[in-house]
């Protein structure tokens, strides 16, 4: 069996422990002494689903969580209280937020929480704090309506990229992947399918930000589906990668199901251990 660089030092430490605790004649708990604990809520109580939480590198009390029609809420005391922080804007429906890896005051908040299920709420775009979450300024990509995802170069906040999935009842051109190195003051698109094609994942290569992976979806509900919530799949979801920081895209296809076998969704992540490993959910109605 092979183990990577990471194993042997997980290895290592497990040694250096045993033998610290063997020379210190530590003491054995038994395990039942924390059978009292338990998973509680925490909060916020208010908004309804999270869809999106992140916390700050090196910061371990702050965590900045959002709800579907909640907005935005920051904790600095390790969850123990939680604060409003959007609730001054336009709109208290997001679908995702990212805190800048190289700078934690820079906080990107994407509105409409693209879930595509009867009760939804849609919003008006991306806000940008350069504060920590004190003050907002609104960006643009109003008619996205729902943003999905937003990922933000781990080394330059000014780098961005923001998954639009769009109008969730019809037709509409501004959604896809859009890519910002402004900070976002302008948005690219750099990769769209059909005005009915929207973006719902992104991930980067945590070696190469330049490589990028992105998540197509042709989905759509229908007004009157509020007992169901099913969405209506259409022909033109995929996962696609870029390698040239977006630039350029080609489809992913060997190993997923067909477009012709009913693919909806893809959920997408990269080990940050071993790049070259990525991990995909995919609805379909038959497998690959």
């Amino acid at each position: 069996m092979r183990i990577g660089a990471a194993g042997k030092w997980f290895l290592i430490g497990i040694v250096v422990t045993t033998i610290f605790c063997v020379s210190a004649n530590a003491q054995q708990f038994d395990q039942k002494l924390y059978s009292e604990m338990r998973w509680r809520c925490i909060g916020p109580f208010r908004g309804g689903r999270t869809v999106a939480i992140s916390g700050v590198p090196h910061q371990p009390n702050v965590f900045y969580t959002a709800a579907v029609n909640g907005g935005v809420w920051k904790t600095t005391d390790f969850g123990n209280t939680w604060n409003p922080i959007f609730d001054d804007q336009p709109t208290g429906s997001v679908g995702a937020l990212a805190v800048a890896p190289s700078d934690p005051n820079v906080i990107y908040v994407g509105s409409g929480e693209g879930l595509q299920r009867p009760d939804l709420a849609t919003g008006d775009g991306v806000y940008k704090s350069t504060d920590a979450g004190k003050s907002w300024r609104h960006l643009g990509l109003r008619d996205a309506q729902q943003i999905t995802t937003i990922l933000i170069d781990p080394k330059d906040p000014n780098r961005v990229f923001v998954a639009a999935e769009g109008h969730p009842y019809g037709p509409n051109t501004e959604r896809g992947v859009f890519r910002s190195t402004d900070g976002g003051q302008s948005f690219q698109k750099v990769l769209y399918k059909d005005e009915n094609t929207g973006a719902a994942d992104l991930a980067f290569d945590p070696a190469n930000p330049q490589t990028i992976y992105a998540v197509l979806w042709a989905a759509r509900v229908a007004p009157w589906e509020i007992r169901s919530g099913e969405s209506f799949i259409r022909a033109g979801s995929g996962l696609f990668k870029s390698t040239d920081g977006g630039s350029n895209w080609h489809q992913l296809t060997k190993g997923l199901p067909a477009d012709g076998d009913g693919l909806g969704r893809i959920g997408i992540a990269v080990s940050h251990s071993q790049p070259n490993r990525v991990y995909a959910t995919v609805e379909a109605k038959r497998n690959a």
